[in-house]
């Protein structure tokens, strides 16, 4: 799970106006973050499969949204892209 300050932060760095916290953007920035967390995870634990699923779950999530970004607005799924150093 993500820390609050860690998540707050992500917020504030994604965000689209003032009061947003559920843009495409700031989602793919959180699922972003704990895929990364849960990548450090799996060096240390590797037979955790129950995790791994969940990981799973996560990559083919912020999959949808990136596709979703990208067929709505082509120059906020780059920005995002180069935010975060996403491949593709």
């Amino acid at each position: 799970m993500l820390a609050t300050t860690k998540k707050t932060e992500l917020i504030s760095t994604f965000r689209t106006h003032a009061t947003d916290t559920g843009s495409p953007e700031v989602q793919i920035a959180i699922l972003s973050a704990r895929i990364g967390e849960l990548t450090e995870h799996f060096k240390t634990h590797k037979k955790d499969h129950a995790s791994r699923r969940g990981l799973l779950m996560l990559v083919s999530k912020r999959r949808r949204l990136l596709d979703y970004l990208k067929s709505h607005d082509s120059d906020r799924y780059r920005e995002v892209i180069g935010k975060l150093g996403i491949r593709k």
